[in-house]
């Protein structure tokens, strides 16, 4: 069995999308094994993103990540990483498939 971390953004919580987000992976077979909302400060925002200092979008990122609550997840089963990747989509919303998480629900990158 393996273990993935799963984040629903500020938007995808003020959009109320998290159930929406849980439903596509339990009908996958996957299961939330952990799940946490949490207002992300300043401190875990800049951990969690460091390997963007520098870049362009860096200042916003953390802005925007530091909005609003967030929800936090563990996604857990079989191959979980890989059909979790499969179902969020690529990073890039416009490159996002339809069907996948950012191919139907986001908004911008």
């Amino acid at each position: 069995m393996e273990h993935t971390f799963v984040m629903v953004k500020p938007d995808g919580v003020a959009r109320g999308l998290i159930g929406e987000v849980v439903r596509r992976f339990e009908a996958k077979g996957l299961r939330i094994s952990a799940m946490r909302m949490l207002y992300i400060d300043q401190d875990l925002a800049a951990r969690h993103y460091g390997m963007h200092v520098g870049k362009s979008f860096y200042v916003g990122l953390i802005d925007y990540i530091t909005s609003g609550p967030s929800v936090a997840m563990v996604v857990s089963g079989g191959n979980a990483i890989s059909v979790v990747r499969n179902i969020v989509g690529a990073t890039d919303p416009a490159k996002a498939a339809p069907g996948t998480i950012r191919g139907d629900l986001a908004m911008d990158i």
